[in-house]
């Protein structure tokens, strides 16, 4: 079944009233004012782009490029209103056609510059590829740089107890000292000396903002 098309610009009705004509940019029929030739329709993943065809040319070594030259080496189709057909995400492909619009990286908060890089990458504009990831590096860049918390707890046990607490220690918990507190069981003849284990774990930083919280393996019951 093939994508319905979706378009947020249908043209109002004379008057005012009713449910309005077809979409101005969906429509076949020609643009008023236009020249021959210089509007281009887009038919994205099912969503209708309307831009011009000088806007498309920017890069001459794009996809898009070639696309408004009728390059015999590619396949396109059209819909029924005589859009070309490409099947990508047309989320992605927004930032991409206003940068060929106005040659500036623009990206909402909500969308991810990795989406973004591999639109850029799939219609082969060479100047976007190289701000989108410019953009990944500086975002990851803050991150690694935000300081390092660690969290650390106290562990008390018994002399017979510390093997077995070094050999089950994991998830990247580490000591950090070892207190001794005396002794104050007596098993049999022998005292059993007690021990304070300082243990600490670093708590690294998500993209999200949050902070991984650490397990409980570096517990030990007493």
């Amino acid at each position: 079944m093939a994508a319905e098309n979706h378009c947020e610009f249908p043209v109002p009705p004379a008057g005012g009233l009713g449910a309005g004509g077809p979409c101005r940019r969906c429509s076949s029929a020609p643009l008023p004012g236009a020249g021959p030739g210089k509007w281009v329709r887009l038919n994205v993943g099912g969503t209708c782009f309307l831009t011009t065809r000088q806007t498309l040319c920017r890069d001459p070594k794009s996809f898009l490029f070639r696309l408004c030259q009728a390059d015999p080496d590619l396949d396109s189709d059209k819909d029924e209103t005589g859009a070309y057909l490409i099947d990508r995400d047309p989320t992605y492909f927004g930032p991409v056609l206003n940068y060929l619009r106005h040659g500036k990286l623009v990206i909402n908060k909500d969308l991810a510059e990795e989406g973004v890089l591999e639109e850029a990458e799939f219609y082969n504009i060479t100047s976007l590829i190289k701000l989108v990831k410019d953009k990944i590096r500086e975002r990851d860049s803050k991150i690694s740089q935000v300081p390092v918390k660690h969290v650390y707890r106290v562990l008390q046990c018994q002399e017979e107890e510390l093997t077995q607490m070094v050999s089950t220690m994991s998830d990247g918990w580490k000591f950090e000292q070892l207190v001794s507190i005396g002794s104050s069981y007596n098993y049999g003849n022998e005292d059993q000396a007690e021990f304070l284990c300082v243990v600490s774990k670093e708590l690294h930083n998500t993209p999200y903002g949050t902070t991984s919280e650490p397990s409980e393996k570096a517990k030990v019951s007493y």
